[in-house]
């Protein structure tokens, strides 16, 4: 408990910004005027008093906050006048006891005089437990601090405090707290209560200590990390070199550097982001981990990829017309498409809008036609047309589902899809891909190719590609994928869909022709090591080439015919049974390559015609070669036999079955209006056979062709040579439309064929067939079997006997 008792006259010591409690000794400044004036006023009052020996100068300490005195005071005692240890005068005073501030007064000397109380304390004894608990747990924390600070010889000092106040007050040396703090310990009275709030000072700033050391020793440990790792990469660096220069390499040979590397290239930001990670796991890892292999490779990869380098198109969209004109003869479809998306190209570039969406203006082409049409090579040619960089990807037999995207980098000699890697060959972002054979494509246990290609191929998600491998995403919306085909049905229809058909039909012989002439003569006169003046072909022998000696949709064959041709020229040369320069015609090339093997059937003898007999009709069907020509043949077994119904050979699928059958029984329905004896149709077994057996067919566009064969066959009456005919036949009669109109026409006019009998609602496809194709063919659009009877069947001039 504290109480007041005898009032006492003190000279002020004003403290500015300080406080000083009882127990406290601390040197003061007599150049400061307030602290030499209450100094003398304190000894001038101790000489009046007339006080001998132990009688000590007195002062009253007053704490002055911003100009304010506090209500209490530290009654103070000169223990010495003197130097301070730079050299100026000074005073020593001991803090002695508390004092409550009065009224002020007067006394000598220039000095502010007040009266006060001296503030009396006790505590009770013995000290409750409380008291004392409160005791060890001050000197605890104050122990705690010292030892922190590195103090240990006041250690032993505070704990050999034993009374409350003395305790409570040595809390004053505390250079942690602030005015505000001291003033409430000097206001405080009870000792008791003065000790818990010291206490509770001294146990906030351990607190408070115990974060700041903790930020402090995280950021130490980031300091030494970052220093660690450099003084560590620069050893590494050294031994490097070591190593490169015993080896006898040159500093330049091996970058191992990556991460300068990356920050170097110009990645976009998530690429980056995720190559500097991989390079910091390539830092951990040490030169004996397959993981650094891996990495590294996968680096290399990432920073051979060509991620912002893109080829400027070319606009000048006459240029690129000529470019394919004079690259390819025909094929205008695919010609007007580019010239198309080159122009669409063009005005998206001048009006800003080269990217929508993430997404750029690229291309998805399917082509497809039968062999030799020039499908590869004009991927190339658009390329060079477009001024972009040209790659061709060959999927052919491709079976595993990790060609297209990629291995996982976990596998042993992991590598990007084909599709990433015909990126890095390209060396720019938005090349031209070919995709050749792309109905080539297998699948089994491995995955299914086709299914992979599902998002490379579609315009609305190719512009975040993700390769297995690369794990990254890749923009391949740029690109200009032109997929090759030789089978429309043996694309997976989904896959189709993501792409724009374009069909080749094949050429007609005026452009196998020209093309010979323009393109393949040249190139395999330059491969048998001849002159353009040497040896020339007219165009009688190219004609004769095309239509006799070859018969394809394309030229693949005409171009070995050519080069067979040339390489017997220049054999018969270097014999010397020829002198060049040397022109070829038609009658020559009997001598030189044998004869023809396509002879037109309108061209043989008529008793060697396949129609000279009843019973056999022609037909047309597609095939992926292209158009061909296709012959049915039927006969009617021997009653005697007993073999009724009808028999198919020929390799023929469900649907073809089926039309032979709808042939046969509307002609059993509707022969006798037709004039057909079809009594023979129930007594006697009918066999159709269509030759070529080892060639499976199916379709339904055979069905006239065999309706007429049989119709010819019970008629007796033949089929004119000239007369081909395709269309799908139904129980009614009708004539229903069927595909490939102009494949079909382009096989006719190849072999001879003057007269075409097509469905009349496939009339509106004629317009995609050639001018001078249609120029050679009577072409008849029907309704009905019957018209094609009317048109197929030769007069009946002379009784010609029913075929067996």
């Amino acid at each position: 408990m504290a109480s007041t008792s005898t009032p006492l006259t003190l000279p002020v010591l004003p403290l500015d910004d300080e406080v000083v409690l009882p127990g406290m000794v601390v040197p003061l400044d007599l150049n400061d005027n307030d602290v030499r004036a209450a100094v003398e006023a304190a000894q001038a009052a101790a000489r009046s008093s007339g006080s001998v020996g132990g009688s000590k100068p007195k002062v009253l300490l007053v704490p002055r906050i911003d100009g304010t005195y506090a209500n209490t005071g530290v009654l103070g005692t000169v223990e010495q006048v003197g130097r301070l240890a730079d050299g100026d005068p000074g005073a020593l005073i001991r803090g002695r006891s508390r004092v409550r501030i009065g009224a002020g007064t007067t006394g000598p000397g220039a000095a502010l005089w007040v009266e006060g109380l001296a503030v009396e304390e006790s505590v009770p004894e013995p000290l409750p437990g409380s008291v004392t608990e409160l005791v060890t747990e001050y000197k605890a924390l104050a122990t705690n601090w010292l030892k922190k600070r590195g103090a240990w010889q006041v250690v032993d000092r505070v704990q050999q405090i034993d009374d409350v106040s003395a305790l409570a007050d040595n809390s004053g040396y505390s250079p942690f707290l602030s005015t505000p703090q001291k003033v409430e310990l000097l206001e405080t009275a009870d000792p008791v209560a003065r000790l818990k709030v010291a206490t509770e000072q001294l146990r906030e700033h351990l607190a408070e200590q115990d974060v700041a050391e903790s930020i402090a020793k995280d950021v130490q440990e980031g300091v030494d990390k970052q220093q660690r790792e450099f003084l560590l990469r620069r050893q590494l660096d050294a031994v490097r070199k070591e190593l490169r220069e015993l080896n006898g390499e040159t500093e330049g040979e091996e970058s191992d550097d990556y991460r300068t590397r990356v920050e170097a290239a110009d990645l976009p930001e998530k690429v980056r982001e995720a190559a500097l990670k991989e390079v910091e796991k390539l830092e951990r890892s040490s030169d004996q981990s397959p993981e650094g292999s891996w990495i590294r490779t996968w680096l290399d990869t990432v920073l051979e990829l060509p991620w912002n380098e893109r080829t400027e198109d070319e606009y000048h969209i006459q240029g690129a017309q000529r470019v394919l004109d004079a690259e390819h003869s025909g094929l205008e479809d695919v010609k007007e498409r580019i010239t198309e998306y080159l122009a669409v190209r063009k005005r998206r570039s001048e009006r800003g809008l080269g990217v929508v969406g993430g997404r750029r203006g690229g291309a998805v082409l399917a082509l497809v036609g039968p062999p030799g049409v020039g499908k590869t090579s004009l991927g190339e040619s658009v390329a060079h047309a477009m001024g972009r960089k040209f790659v061709r990807v060959a999927l052919g037999g491709v079976r595993d589902e990790a060609e297209i995207r990629g291995h996982r980098r976990t596998y042993v000699g992991a590598l990007p899809g084909r599709i990433v890697r015909a990126i890095k060959e390209a060396g720019s972002m938005n090349p031209v891909v070919l995709l050749d054979e792309i109905d080539k494509v297998g699948s089994d246990f491995r995955g299914d190719p086709a299914a992979a290609l599902l998002e490379v191929l579609d315009p609305a998600q190719n512009h975040t590609f993700r390769d297995h491998y690369l794990e990254v995403e890749l923009d391949l919306s740029d690109v200009v994928f032109l997929a090759t085909a030789n089978v429309l049905e043996a694309i997976p229809e989904a896959l189709l869909d993501r792409m724009e058909l374009v069909r080749l039909d094949g050429y007609t012989e005026d452009e196998k022709v020209v093309i010979a002439r323009d393109h393949l003569l040249p190139r395999q006169l330059e491969r048998a090591g001849l002159d353009q003046n040497e040896v020339t072909l007219g165009e009688s022998a190219l004609r004769k080439l095309a239509g006799e000696y070859t018969r394809e949709a394309g030229v693949r064959n005409l171009e070995r015919s050519v080069a067979r041709l040339l390489r017997k020229v220049a054999a018969q040369h270097e014999l010397g049974e020829r002198e060049l320069p040397f022109t070829v015609e038609d009658t020559d090339l009997r001598s030189l390559i044998g004869r023809p093997h396509h002879v037109p059937e309108a061209a043989q003898d008529p008793a060697e015609r396949r129609t000279a007999v009843p019973g056999v009709a022609t037909g047309l069907a597609v095939t992926g070669a292209g158009g061909d020509v296709l012959y049915v043949e039927a006969s009617l077994a021997d009653p005697e036999t007993g073999a009724a119904g009808l028999t198919l050979t020929g390799q023929l699928g469900d649907v073809m079955k089926e039309s032979a059958q709808i042939a046969l029984s509307f002609l059993r329905s509707h022969g006798a209006e037709l004039e057909l004896p079809v009594a023979d149709l129930k007594d006697r077994g009918v066999h159709i056979h269509f030759p070529a057996g080892a060639v499976p067919k199916d379709g339904p566009s055979a069905g006239v062709t065999m309706t007429t064969a049989l119709a010819s066959l019970l008629s007796g009456r033949q089929v004119r040579t000239d007369v081909a005919m395709t269309g799908e036949v139904s129980l009614t009669g009708r004539v229903l439309p069927i595909g490939g109109v102009k494949q079909k026409l382009l096989a006719a006019h190849r072999a001879g064929i003057t007269t075409v009998v097509i469905p009349k609602r496939n009339e509106a496809d004629l317009d995609d067939v050639p001018a001078e194709v249609l120029e050679k063919l009577d072409v008849h659009p029907v309704t009905d079997v019957r018209q094609v009877l009317e048109l197929a069947l030769a007069p009946a001039a002379v009784e010609v006997p029913v075929a067996a």
